[in-house]
């Protein structure tokens, strides 16, 4: 018999400024976006007490220090992107990167991060 699994989904934005290095285009100017970011958690065990995977309350605020450390700023200048194209893959893997460090426990996993410039534009970044 298979084991379940629960997954959560938080969204938020932030809006910051880049230049796409080597990119021989427009975006090589200095431009800025109001960025959307998904993430989403799943986990096999709910909390013995109140049942549930992680309160959204928690999520969305371990999410919100994560972007601060990106809203309101020129991406090439933060020392993550100093070495590395501040594109929405790169932004999307960082965002992973941070989320895992907050969230991920014994039967927690992130499972994405994404990152949108528009709605019809999305970069995700997951692990196995």
């Amino acid at each position: 018999m298979s084991k379940g699994k629960w997954k959560l989904k938080v969204k938020k934005d932030f809006s910051a400024a880049h230049q796409l290095r080597n990119y021989g285009g427009k975006c090589e100017n200095m431009h800025g976006h109001n960025f959307g970011v998904e993430v989403e958690i799943e986990g096999d065990r709910l909390d013995s007490r109140v049942e549930i995977l992680m309160d959204f309350k928690e999520l969305k605020k371990e999410l919100s220090e994560v972007l601060e450390t990106l809203d309101h700023k020129h991406l090439n200048s933060t020392e993550f992107f100093e070495h590395r194209n501040p594109s929405s893959e790169n932004i999307a893997r960082y965002i992973y990167k941070e989320m895992q460090k907050r969230v991920e426990t014994e039967h927690i996993k992130l499972v994405y991060a994404s990152v949108s410039e528009k709605d019809s534009s999305v970069a995700s970044y997951s692990e196995e």
